[in-house]
């Protein structure tokens, strides 16, 4: 019997994962899609007048199976694939590409929908269900229903390319990063490394047979040596290693992929009737249109630019007493911690002690409770996909169940960098039933050694409470309907929860519940609080430019009007980043090829939404700074306005009623500590 078409007979119909195996996905998938078509078919073969129940509501709980399905196995080939899985992927996404095609142009469907959405206005309908109104029009209208039958045609070959060359993509980038190590046997070229960052490349090299140490390209390998190390030149190997991923015209290059993307991408938007890609997916957005976007950042831009260039040649400056004439790419954050170290007798490495991996899981649990009443039990019961992963069972003080919570923390050979969080399972109300969701979060932090435990530098703090602040926006959920329910949100607006969450790692109140020495457990002292918060905004105006510059080449790459004109991808790159460059060129190195971001995740024509938000987070937070940063009244009005309501509303009808106003720029500039410099008289 195949598990994964099986009722779940689990602790709240959780994956049962032990007992998944690879054969098992295909003909699941199979067998998925066609009772998925069956239920579509039940709706357009109703011979009764199309109405809101027995066609809008019916299509969003239709594919229940193949969507628990896609969940599983997606997410597995994010954190836990290998070449068979990788292989399975590439050849269901085109099945998965095409039965969406046979969905969104389903001619008897789309007719029954636009029956309904025609006579919307007599229909004495909730908010909810005329957002999912809207929201299943569109998903027709917006994918081709209109379009003539060799049109159609069209539109799903496109589709079918794109699901597989976006995979492809993702593939390469993994393999070049797993098939880059640096295996040192010198300790001299140790030289400047933390204590337990040695330590990790020892276990690494000690995990692959090999004598000395090995350093990778997986984060919590390959940033403390780009920040720490003292042998410039290794540096510089490491730095142009990462850059060159997927750019190195080898069976993993990405150059022809990036631009065979782009040019489907266009075609469909063009096909579609409207002007690039950007314009296709903008229109369902906040920012609503490329010319908004690109008229924010450029705002930004304007105002981050100057200060960036200072505190460029400021770096520039200090680096300068140990020789180096030209900063470059691999000096950066070198000569950032030691300027920091300077400035605000701040060491990185003497922070990590106090934020045990452990402690800090507590510590935003524990925040979690103070704002939201819930509380995290680890369980055993619950199945999970490998035996690092950590279950948890979320209840609120009523003892009601709020959901089930995965954590996975360490790098690993089929886990791809980086941090998200995902879901398994998306809640929904049907019969009387409120079906609660199950929720994850996949990070790559450093490991625990044989002498210490798994220490996170402060950036990986912020990571976690980031990817923390999703998993709230989804366990916190309370709609109706599945397709609005959690992070099904306006791409701009699905960061405001993880990035407001950040704020609390800046607060005294926060860190006192956590920050405590691991070995003493004294509480982290004031001074280093005070300097956390004065260091906050160091360098700033870089980070932003730097932030500012990905959203820019995300836009050139897909609001440009003729990307079949586009030859090479470095050349188009440097072309974008012309305006918001401070580091020379480095010539082997090229970002697009390894963005997957925009082109494997789902933020093209979206980069810029971190920055969105981070207007959205920084006003928002303002509200918990003049009520207090445990205000239960604030985090009830943050519940019930936002992290419980999902895609039911549009996102600034749901702002302005938590805030009582818009959302205003002026409460980011102040907590960059830039609001004075971007002031003119």
């Amino acid at each position: 019997m195949n598990p994964l078409l099986q009722k779940f007979n689990t602790p709240h119909t959780t994956a049962p994962f032990s007992k998944i195996k690879n054969e098992h996905f295909k003909p699941a998938f199979k067998e998925a899609i066609v009772k998925a078509k069956a239920e579509i078919d039940e709706i357009t073969k109703n011979n009764k007048e199309a109405t809101f129940e027995n066609t809008i509501e019916k299509l969003d709980f239709s594919g229940y199976t193949l969507d628990r399905l896609s969940s599983i196995f997606f997410n597995l080939n994010s954190a836990e694939t290998n070449d068979e899985i990788q292989k399975i992927a590439q050849e269901v996404s085109p099945w998965l590409s095409e039965f969406s095609n046979d969905v969104s142009l389903n001619e008897k469907l789309f007719k029954r929908v636009k029956s309904v959405y025609d006579v919307k206005e007599s229909l004495e309908l909730t908010i909810e269900q005329s957002t999912l109104l809207d929201k299943k029009y569109k998903g027709f209208s917006r994918n081709g229903a209109n379009l003539k039958d060799p049109d159609k045609e069209t539109l799903r070959a496109i589709d079918k390319q794109l699901s597989k060359l976006s995979l492809q993509f993702g593939e390469n980038v993994l393999a070049e990063t797993n098939a880059f190590e640096f295996h040192i046997i010198d300790e001299n070229q140790l030289k400047g490394l933390p204590e337990g960052a040695i330590e990790a490349a020892k276990a690494i090299a000690k995990s692959k047979n090999k004598e000395g140490w090995v350093i990778t390209l997986d984060y919590p390998s390959y940033v403390p040596f780009m920040t720490y190390a003292d042998d410039r030149k290794l540096r510089e190997q490491l730095a142009k290693s990462f850059g060159a991923r997927a750019f190195q015209n080898n069976k993993n290059d990405n150059q022809q992929i990036v631009l065979d993307i782009i040019k489907l991408r266009h075609q469909r938007a063009n096909l579609l009737g409207y002007q690039t890609h950007a314009h296709f997916v903008l229109e369902e957005r906040m920012a609503e249109t490329p010319e908004k976007v690109i008229s924010f950042s450029n705002e930004l831009l304007a105002k981050a630019k100057p200060a960036a260039q200072r505190e460029f040649e400021q770096l520039s400056a200090f680096a300068k007493k140990d020789g180096i004439e030209q900063l470059q790419k691999w000096d950066g954050a070198y000569y950032s911690e030691k300027l920091k170290k300077e400035l605000f007798n701040l060491d990185q490495e003497a922070l990590k002690p106090y934020f045990k991996l452990e402690n800090v899981i507590d510590g935003v649990f524990t925040i979690a409770n103070k704002l939201f009443d819930l509380q995290f039990k680890e369980v055993t019961t619950i199945d999970k996909y490998h035996e690092e992963v950590k279950t948890y069972e979320v209840t609120n003080t009523n003892d009601d169940f709020i959901a089930v919570f995965y954590a996975d923390f360490f790098p690993r050979k089929g886990k791809r960098n980086g941090a998200w969080m995902t879901s398994y399972k998306s809640q929904w109300k049907k019969d009387g039933e409120n079906s609660r969701p199950h929720i994850s979060i996949v990070c790559n932090f450093t490991k625990p050694t044989e002498t210490k435990p798994s220490l996170l530098t402060f950036n990986e703090v912020t990571t976690l409470f980031h990817e923390f602040g999703h998993a709230l926006h989804g366990m916190l959920a309370n709609t109706t309907y599945p397709s609005l329910s959690g992070t099904s949100v306006s791409w701009d607006f699905v960061e405001l929860p993880s990035q407001l969450l950040e704020n609390w790692c800046y607060e005294k109140e926060a860190l006192d519940l956590f920050a405590k020495h691991y070995e003493t457990n004294e509480p982290i002292p004031m001074e280093m609080v005070q300097k956390i918060k004065e260091s906050s905004s160091f360098l700033e105006g870089i980070q932003t430019l730097r932030q500012l510059s990905f959203g820019l080449l995300d836009m050139s790459w897909h609001g440009g009007e003729s990307p079949e004109t586009i030859k090479s991808v470095k050349e188009f790159e440097n072309e974008a980043f012309k305006g918001t460059n401070l580091y020379p060129d480095v010539i082997e190195n090229c970002m697009s090829t390894a963005f997957s971001h925009i082109f494997q995740g789902g933020y093209s024509s979206g980069y810029y939404s971190y920055k969105w938000a981070e207007v959205l987070d920084a006003d928002a937070f303002e509200a918990f700074k003049e009520t207090g940063v445990f205000n239960t009244e604030t985090a009830k009005k943050l519940v019930d306005n936002i992290l419980s309501k999902g895609g039911t509303e549009k996102p600034m009808v749901l702002y302005k009623r938590f805030r009582g106003k818009k959302p205003n720029s002026d409460a980011l500039l102040k907590r960059a500590g830039l609001l004075n410099r971007y002031k003119t008289k």
